[in-house]
């Protein structure tokens, strides 16, 4: 398994799920910061808050495909994966789940199953965009299947997206 620095790096569901269920079983907390990457000040604080309370913060970075629609360009989203590393790593976080698309959807892309809140996806955004909060809500609910019994942090910035979740 990869490190940068204290940071543990994993790419698979399964090493992920496996450490973490060796973390609950010592009577550890697990902390979840899902992310897609490029991380700022936002991220750091949420970071900083679940290392602050929880015993093992797991960071996730995973550019969604879900979230793209058909006129949006998903090869042109930054990324910049050292800098995530590093940003996580002096931030105190443990593990960095870092996971293919093949990974996250071993049956591709569009998926068989997603997840879609229609009340609340339907308008502001949504209605621009039709796909994009089935794409939050399928993956959010993938990294918390992931992830197991744990605290999320989640940004508030974007009203829409934290009432989906």
């Amino acid at each position: 398994m990869p490190e940068a620095g204290g940071v543990q790096v994993l790419t698979t569901i399964a090493e992920t799920r496996a450490l973490l269920d060796t973390q609950r079983a010592r009577g550890k907390t697990v902390g979840l910061v899902p992310t897609m990457g490029y991380l700022h000040a936002g991220h750091r604080t949420l970071v900083d808050r679940s290392v602050a309370s929880r015993d093992v913060t797991l960071v996730t970075i995973f550019v969604n495909p879900l979230q793209f629609g058909a006129n949006e360009d998903l090869s042109t989203y930054p990324r910049d994966l050292d800098r995530d590393l590093a940003m996580c790593d002096a931030a105190g976080a443990d593990v960095v789940l870092h996971p293919s698309v093949e990974e996250m959807y071993p049956l591709g892309t569009p998926t068989l199953t997603s997840i879609s809140v229609a009340e609340i996806s339907a308008r502001m955004e949504g209605a621009s965009r039709p796909t994009h909060f089935a794409g939050v809500a399928t993956v959010v609910s993938k990294l918390f299947n992931i992830a197991g019994p744990c605290h999320a942090y989640f940004g508030e910035k974007d009203w829409q997206q934290l009432a989906v979740i």
